[in-house]
């Protein structure tokens, strides 16, 4: 099963957005898949459902995090080098999607009165947000074997 497909999978069951991108690739890079599954799960809808930096986004952050980011061990030049490699894989999904931002993604807020009805009435999960993962982990299959 490729990345695309499991992150799909998570994100079809019980999984939110961020989940679903991380879960894919926590054990490639040594994080347990259901700490890594704990550690996302307040972070769908765009930061705990406020709208906020879409969830697959922010699960691909942590993912970038995991591969490039500094440890206790690393050199602190590899805080620049994640931080450079996240404002790629930033501009490439605001390329293709316009804004990094749910509530902008879903043309609607979440936290406003009534809008639950809108979003599943417009099937945006199916109709925006699978299609959002998908973005993030095929932006993060290029970027993460260029080294």
């Amino acid at each position: 099963m490729s990345r695309i497909e499991e992150a799909l999978s998570y994100f079809k069951g019980n999984f939110n957005c961020t989940q679903a991108v991380l879960s894919a690739y926590s054990t490639k890079y040594g994080l347990d898949r259901d700490k890594a599954l704990k550690l996302a799960t307040g972070f769908g809808g765009g930061m705990g459902g406020l709208g906020r930096t879409c969830g697959a986004v922010t699960g691909g952050y942590m993912v970038i995090g995991l591969k490039y980011g500094m440890g206790t061990n690393e050199v602190i030049e590899a805080k620049g080098k994640t931080a450079q490699i996240i404002r790629e894989f930033s501009q490439r999904f605001e390329d293709i999607n316009k804004s990094v931002i749910c509530k902008e993604l879903l043309d609607c807020d979440l936290n406003i009165l009534g809008t639950k009805g809108y979003f599943t009435q417009n099937e945006l999960l199916e109709n925006r947000c699978l299609k959002f993962v998908k973005d993030v982990v095929e932006i993060l299959e290029e970027l993460l074997k260029k080294d």
